[in-house]
């Protein structure tokens, strides 16, 4: 060490000393994120039935419906972006993760951006913003330096949880009326949507091929990414990037049909019919059916047809955007904490419980004359499904792996 700094060799030490002393629950950044995550489902859905049921004029700083879809994007979608990446970061790098003081204070960071809107709501929007949208840029740096010293070559992952945080600070923008009110809302979609069917296309059929090859299942076999998938990636990027400036307009409605037809080509390839004898593994394709038939819902009311967009866009975030978070969530902590692979009774409620969820999400939209009744239904699932989560996986998270 000269003149105060440390060299790579130094910081990996330090690094690995402050996962030794950290208590578990932050020694990966699955752990306070993803527990974040679920538990904030929870809360977010909580207050907005309640604000809907008793019409109530403001959550916090926001609007209930700003407030709404803000906190389920940017809080509960965030939070599990970045237990993901700061999960994924080490495997790629081969670095230590991120742990102890380092991570807690990112997750401070993150708290405070859902705790400010209640306890000061007379900041002004503008450093409600700063706090929030920085947050994922502070996030997105951190990973790049990591991803940098590694040479390694995930730089798509960084930029979309950039541009993520920048459509945070949109959406705030929008809410004081600086832009249109729905750009940073769709933006944050748009980008999560795009990241989810970019590392859906790496994880989906790499678990799948792996589970069959367990069981010894014969023939075709779902293969790594191909120039087809990265021409959906593009695909699905570009329409839902014309929908955020221009909405489901006719020509937009083209591109978003055409992404969500080779979307379920794409999700065909991988045969998750075979499956069906691992839920943990099924799952996945579950969540990530939801990314065609949303494009599609959103498509279709483009070019005129009596579908609210609301139903495409509860099924791209209910369905696609939370049913992958579940599915990654639950894999993931049982992964990481040298548990083994199996979706326990909890954990399949909690599946059958979202997914139920997403479907009268949606009929809610469809059917405007059981609007409300479905709307609680479909909030009441939604509870159900990450309070089983939290409750099966909070101990997980909060104890030392075995033999730690």
């Amino acid at each position: 060490m000269m003149g105060g700094t440390l060299d790579n060799r130094e910081r990996l030490e330090l690094r690995r000393r402050r996962m030794e002393q950290a208590p578990p629950v932050l020694r990966g950044g699955f752990r306070p994120f993803f527990l974040g995550a679920g538990v904030w489902a929870v809360i977010t859905i909580a207050i907005w039935l309640w604000a809907f049921s008793v019409g109530v004029p403001q959550i916090g700083a926001l609007d209930p419906l700003a407030w709404h879809r803000h906190e389920m994007l940017f809080g509960f979608v965030g939070a599990a972006i970045a237990g993901f990446a700061l999960t994924a970061v080490p495997n790629w790098t081969g670095r230590l993760p991120i742990a102890g003081a380092p991570l807690a204070a990112l997750a401070l960071w993150w708290l405070l951006a859902r705790a400010l809107p209640f306890a000061a709501p007379e900041l002004p929007l503008a450093l409600l913003a700063l706090v929030d949208g920085g947050f994922y840029l502070a996030l997105a740096a951190l990973i790049l330096r990591e991803i940098v010293l590694a040479k390694n070559r995930n730089l798509p992952v960084v930029l979309a949880i950039a541009l993520f945080g920048l459509a945070d600070l949109l959406d705030y923008a929008g809410s004081a009326g600086l832009i249109g009110y729905d750009i940073g809302h769709r933006a944050g979609i748009a980008l999560a949507v795009t990241l989810v069917s970019l590392i859906g296309g790496r994880i989906v059929p790499s678990f799948t091929r792996n589970w069959m090859q367990r069981e010894g299942l014969t023939g075709s076999l779902p293969s790594q990414p191909t120039r087809f998938d990265i021409a959906v990636v593009l695909a699905t990027a570009l329409a839902l990037g014309a929908w955020m400036l221009a909405g489901a307009v006719p020509p937009v409605g083209a591109a978003l049909v055409f992404a969500g037809s080779i979307q379920l080509v794409r999700l065909a390839r991988w045969r998750g019919w075979r499956t069906l004898a691992s839920p943990i593994v099924l799952v996945l394709h579950l969540g990530y059916v939801w990314i065609p038939l949303g494009l599609l819902l959103l498509g279709a009311t483009g070019f005129g047809a009596p579908i609210p967009a609301s139903a495409g866009v509860h099924a791209l975030t209910v369905g696609a955007l939370a049913g992958m978070i579940l599915a990654v969530m639950t894999r993931a902590t049982l992964g990481h904490t040298g548990r083994a692979l199996h979706a326990g009774p909890a954990t399949r409620a909690s599946y059958l419980a979202l997914h139920l969820a997403v479907l009268a999400r949606v009929a809610a939209s469809l059917v405007p004359v059981h609007y409300q009744s479905l709307l609680h239904i479909a909030g009441g699932l939604w509870i159900a499904a990450f309070a089983l989560f939290v409750l099966a996986y909070a101990p997980v998270m909060l104890r030392s792996r075995p033999g730690e």
